[in-house]
């Protein structure tokens, strides 16, 4: 986490678009994109009820944000604005916000957008009126107000100043929905697109394709270059390599093994450029408190104790897209454990022999000797498949019996919403590197939305909530530490194995787009353009 001078120092505003510098090629107009999304369809349309990125490659282009990561930067440590004017000037020792918002933008219908659907929009995200979902949620607990004074001003009142607030707000899931539709319907946008994005909704085919067409009326002049774009659904890898050695399809944004990639590149040479890069999504598994034996914290120690993560990790990374060895905190970031720290979590220990005895023996000591259950999974080849006949074998090594039920991505979510699964595969994901917010899905369900263990803890909210309010870089690593300790050891709460790495391979003639840590970021396709 950098400090508050540094990250300000990165808030710069957005360049006008559509200039291209010496040495660089100006980007050509037309040409309809066609890509791959790695899903069976998205769970549903709104980014403020979901988690996925079926849903940002199917909709993202069809909305602006408030701020966003800088498309120029997609590292995620520079933030710009999208529908405001300039990054603003925090004010009141760091509580307040005032963003002005851009004239002239307009929703697809043609209606006006103003800050009152700004300030609506976010109240929906911050403040989830009874019966709608808000997994981002606890994202804002330093949030107190959103208010709208005027049509072009939006204020942000927060509790107190925290370095975590501005890049919670470039939350890729952010789109700005009208306000008379979020008024009449807050469920409306779950099967419905109305946005303000640089693309219009031309065409939807349940489990087959989303369609775009440019926006005549974006409000950023030039953009965007493309005429449209199609998005296919294709669940099976070897449909989407396919399609991309075949041209059919370009590229797919989310990521690919070392082996599709080596393929495709072998087929097509330089008609192919490969790009690279840490993935800011891990792997985990969720054992359900609400089940028996799963409500047992030697169970659940038990269940993390057997997997081999140091010599998993290594075998997987040739054959998916993991790579790396961590806890909840992206590899890398100030506030993630060293390896000496690492090694000493439980299921991070270096002997995976005796980690596995510590296992068996807490097993035996709490009755659950040949404990048979079933892992949810989600029906995606990589790497939730690989992930999790890596941790069923690695479980059986210590006497357990492990059956496997994968299911699409809409009944997966479902079934963790609702508590209907024994343990389950997850994956959390994250836009921005932005550590105590990203954390934030391993509290209590009282607290985020995206908690689906089951579990209360006052003592892991006591400590995330000191790590929050603390801008010390060294205070917060250490506070950070008891935290996963806590969570990741004393109680086992949802166990981490390994984080991804982000392969990329498309077709040399797409231009303007760069790869970042975050399958979510970067993704309107605004300033993508086609050299064909």
């Amino acid at each position: 986490m950098r400090s508050g001078a540094a990250l300000a120092a990165g808030l710069i505003a957005l360049c006008a678009p559509g200039l291209a510098l010496a040495g660089e090629e100006a980007p050509k107009r037309g040409g309809t994109l066609t890509y791959m999304i790695p899903a069976d369809a998205p769970p549903s349309f709104d980014g403020h009820r979901e988690s996925t990125y079926a849903t940002i490659h199917s909709a993202a282009p069809f909305y602006s944000l408030l701020v966003r990561v800088d498309p120029d930067d997609p590292s995620g440590s520079r933030f710009v604005c999208d529908l405001c004017t300039e990054m603003p000037a925090p004010a009141d020792d760091g509580k307040t916000y005032g963003f002005k918002i851009r004239d002239g933008v307009k929703f697809h219908d043609g209606a006006a957008l103003t800050a009152a659907d700004v300030a609506a929009s976010w109240q929906h995200i911050v403040f989830p009126a009874a019966g709608t979902i808000s997994p981002r949620q606890s994202y804002f607990l330093m949030v107190d107000k959103i208010e709208a004074p005027d049509p072009s001003m939006v204020v942000f009142r927060l509790k107190f100043p925290t370095t975590a607030f501005l890049p919670a707000l470039a939350d890729p899931f952010a789109f700005i929905y009208k306000k008379e539709i979020l008024d009449r319907d807050p469920h409306w946008y779950e099967k419905n697109v109305m946005g303000s994005g640089p693309f219009k909704l031309a065409g939807y085919e349940t489990g087959q394709s989303v369609k775009g067409e440019r926006n005549p009326n974006y409000f950023r002049r030039g953009l965007p270059y493309l005429d449209g774009f199609v998005g296919i659904y294709a669940d099976k890898q070897a449909t989407r390599v396919d399609a991309i050695r075949g041209d059919r399809a370009a590229l797919e944004f989310r990521g690919m093994p070392p082996a599709a990639v080596d393929e495709i590149k072998k087929a097509l040479g330089d008609k192919i450029t490969v790009g690279a890069s840490d993935w800011n999504v891990g792997s985990s598994f969720t054992p359900n408190h609400r089940k028996k034996p799963f409500d047992d914290v030697r169970v659940r120690r038990a269940l993390t104790l057997a997997i081999d993560r140091w010599h998993g990790a290594e075998a997987l990374s040739k054959i998916t897209i993991v790579k790396t060895v961590g806890t909840y905190v992206f590899p890398g970031s100030p506030l993630a454990p060293t390896k000496e720290e690492l090694q000493q979590i439980a299921g991070y220990w270096p002997d995976i022999e005796k980690s596995r005895a510590e296992a068996k023996r807490l097993l035996k000591e709490a009755g659950a000797e040949g404990l048979q259950f079933e892992l949810l999974n989600r029906n995606v080849d990589q790497p939730y498949k690989y992930i999790g006949a890596w941790l069923i074998d690695d479980w059986s090594k210590i006497g357990l019996k492990v059956s496997q039920r994968t299911v699409p991505s809409g009944p997966w979510y479902e079934a963790l919403r609702s508590g209907g699964f024994d343990v389950a595969v997850e994956a959390p994901g994250h836009g921005i590197v932005n550590p105590p917010p990203d954390v934030q899905k391993e509290l209590p369900a009282s607290v985020s939305a995206e908690s689906y263990g089951g579990y209360e803890d006052a003592k892991a909210v006591e400590i995330y909530e000191k790590m929050l309010h603390e801008t010390d870089v060294q205070k917060q690593h250490a506070l950070m530490l008891e935290f996963e300790k806590h969570n990741l050891d004393t109680e086992a709460h949802q166990p981490y194995v390994v984080w991804w790495y982000r392969i990329v391979p498309h077709h040399s003639y797409v231009k303007g787009w760069k790869i970042g840590p975050s399958h979510l970021t970067n993704q309107d396709l605004a300033t993508v353009w086609l050299d064909k």
